[in-house]
């Protein structure tokens, strides 16, 4: 089998007959990308001209796509060997099929209209568990999304299973928190620096976390590890409650512990998008992918991952 520093375990030959296409080419599927140059051919959908030159100078070849119109896809069948699936779902709160996901659908079509790809990585959400109280769970926790983007994720999943069932090697990385000292807004270090409050220890939420490098690591495996229809959780070792994550950063950055407050307070005073994280609590178990992806953690705690920074 591959190591994670020559994931495709094979000779020179091979790589030239492997094309990795990378949908949502971010900040973590560069990241992916730069583990790969050289070994793989690596092409990247985009819906933006401006964003061509850098994915050329990172040694990608840009495809002109968009998701949200299923038409400008076609090009994309046939074309790769192996795929990683990092874009959002579109932020549609309201109408019929607000569930819906309509850009993974789109995209599975297009996959679909020729030969298919050997393998297809779908970056989902730990958001799809919902609120479990702070319990340990594994992949085969029950789903029970809270929120129309959580939604919106399980739809994906299920597309994803879609493809599997017609042959790819499908499998789903289910991930928390991404931060990185290096990615923007990836500590809370401005939160810190805006004395932000957090809630108190007794109504505070056990939150997870994954540096954006191990993550991108964990995307590069499962291209070509891991066993079909399988979902992962691409999660560190960390057990830290979300005040106490950011208590760490303040002690690592020098800067004043958050104020702490009651949770009627915290619905007072924080914006929806901030009290959405303080609603669910759960500790993702990463045996899985220790085990069967074979990832070994640089960043194996977010103490380790912070203080990387210097």
């Amino acid at each position: 089998m591959p190591s994670i520093n020559s994931p495709l375990g094979a000779r020179p030959s091979r790589f030239r007959r492997e094309r990795v296409l990378v949908v949502g080419c971010g900040d973590v599927g560069l990241r992916a990308a730069g583990q790969l140059r050289g070994r793989v051919k690596l092409i990247a959908l985009t819906s933006s001209t401006d964003r061509l030159p850098l994915l050329r100078q990172a040694g990608i070849t840009p495809i002109l796509g968009d998701l949200d119109q299923p038409a400008s896809l076609r090009r994309l069948s046939g074309l790769a060997t192996r795929v990683l699936h990092l874009a959002p779902p579109a932020r549609v709160e309201e109408g019929e099929r607000w569930w819906r996901d309509a850009r993974s659908l789109a995209l599975a079509r297009s996959l679909r209209l020729r030969s298919l790809p050997s393998a297809f990585v779908y970056g989902s959400t730990s958001g799809v568990y919902g609120d479990c109280g702070g319990a340990r769970i594994p992949e085969t926790r029950a789903l029970r999304p809270d929120t129309p983007r959580a939604h919106r994720r399980v739809d994906a999943e299920r597309t994803a299973r879609w493809l599997g069932r017609a042959g790819v090697a499908v499998r789903i990385l289910r991930i928390p928190g991404i931060y990185a000292p290096d990615r923007e807004g990836g500590t809370p270090r401005e939160r810190l620096r805006k004395g932000t409050p957090v809630l108190r220890s007794e109504d505070d939420v056990y939150t997870n976390h994954i540096h954006a490098d191990d993550l991108a690591r964990i995307c590069v495996a499962a291209l070509w590890r891991g066993g079909p229809q399988r979902v992962f959780h691409a999660s560190d070792d960390s057990e830290l409650k979300m005040g106490d994550y950011v208590d760490l950063a303040a002690r690592l950055y020098g800067l004043p512990l958050p104020p702490r407050i009651a949770r009627v307070e915290a619905q007072a005073q924080l914006p929806l998008s901030l009290l959405s994280f303080m609603g669910e609590s759960r500790r993702l178990d990463n045996a899985r992918l220790k085990r069967e992806l074979r990832v070994r953690l640089r960043y194996p705690t977010v103490a380790a991952g912070l203080r990387s920074a210097g």
